[in-house]
């Protein structure tokens, strides 16, 4: 951000443009080739607007990533609340599991905001030279994860003494899997998907299913 630049919140619809026209570009022609020109004429603000706002490119750069990873948070967040919040008998666990792990992989992996993070954020394919903080895309997802097997492990259905490792494995062995296999792009219409999820949270289960 340029140095001692007090940044304007601005109108809402406004920022909202910008950030979607920077978006928009910086996944189209790349961060690069972006000019800050053309992102105030593709949201219709000038360019004074879109220094008022964001400060630089870089400063935007980071917006988007930002913005795109509270957006899969909140998916996430909302999908374990609907799929993992309200298993209260082991015999429901299997299904509830691979449950969140398929909403995430036909519903997240495949979104907008997923492909953002994987573009601008990820440190192999982020633009050259840019600084993004990827924390929302490469540490929550999983500390979210691991709150609930936490929870779940209070309630005995899980054993799981670093709740952390225990996420880090489900993700591993269920969409991570089909992610790395199948590509994000293909996980919405694959038939592939499913029995590797399945299988995963099997795995997942046998490994940390509570002794009954």
């Amino acid at each position: 951000m340029a140095d001692g630049k007090v940044l304007r919140a601005g109108s809402a619809p406004k920022r909202a443009a910008i950030l979607t026209a920077a978006r928009e570009l910086f996944l189209s022609v790349g961060f690069d080739r972006s000019s800050v020109d053309a992102v105030a004429a593709r949201a219709g603000v000038s360019k004074r607007t879109v220094y008022d706002y964001f400060g630089d490119k870089q400063t935007l750069l980071q917006a988007v990533v930002d913005t795109a990873g509270r957006a899969t948070m909140a998916t996430i967040e909302r999908t374990l609340d609907e799929t993992l919040a309200g298993v209260t008998e082991p015999a429901e666990l299997e299904d509830a599991l691979v449950t969140f792990a398929m909403r995430i992989s036909t519903e997240m992996l495949g979104s907008a905001e997923y492909a953002t993070l994987a573009r601008l954020a990820l440190a192999d394919s982020r633009p050259r030279g840019a600084q993004v903080d990827s924390q929302l895309i490469t540490n929550a997802p999983e500390e979210a994860v691991a709150a609930r097997f936490a929870a779940l492990g209070r309630a005995g259905l899980l054993e799981v003494p670093d709740p952390r490792l225990a996420a880090d494995h489900f993700v591993a062995l269920t969409f991570g899997v089909a992610l790395n296999r199948l590509g994000a792009a293909d996980l919405t219409r694959d038939e592939r998907v499913h029995p590797l999820v399945v299988e995963g949270a099997r795995v997942f289960l046998r490994a940390y299913r509570a002794a009954s």
